[in-house]
């Protein structure tokens, strides 16, 4: 899949985010990690494969003004709401692009599908 990104697009995006995440976001989705679950019901949920694992990411959260987004990744949990060195981590990054690109791989899923991707997820908390 050749991920079409302008140049133009690409430097306003270096402006907000480094060279090596922008680049990790980019080759997540251009392997085609990124899924966007979509339930009956009109609900969306993102999960990134990452190198060594699945994870969870709410590229969205409404409600929560200080942290805008969340993934279940170690790097969101310390360059983001640690040491607040970055905006998202790379798989963040990757859902919200893939998303508006329309490069998410979708899957349309049934309550019983997200209660087992979500179990397996936090099975190892």
């Amino acid at each position: 899949m050749a991920l079409l990104v302008s140049d133009d697009t690409v430097e306003k995006l270096s402006y907000f985010f480094t060279e090596e995440l922008l680049l990790a976001a980019l080759d997540l989705i251009d392997r085609e990690c990124v899924f966007k679950y979509i339930t009956p019901w009109g609900r969306t949920h993102f999960q990134v494969q990452g190198s060594t694992e699945v994870y969870t990411v709410f590229p969205s959260l409404s409600n929560s003004p200080t942290v805008p987004s969340f993934c279940s990744c170690p790097a969101f949990s310390f360059a983001v709401l640690i040491s607040n060195s970055h905006l998202m981590c790379k798989h963040v990054l990757a859902t919200r692009l893939a998303d508006r690109l329309g490069k998410c791989i979708e899957r349309h899923a049934t309550q019983d599908d997200l209660v087992s991707i979500l179990s397996r997820q936090y099975s190892n908390l």
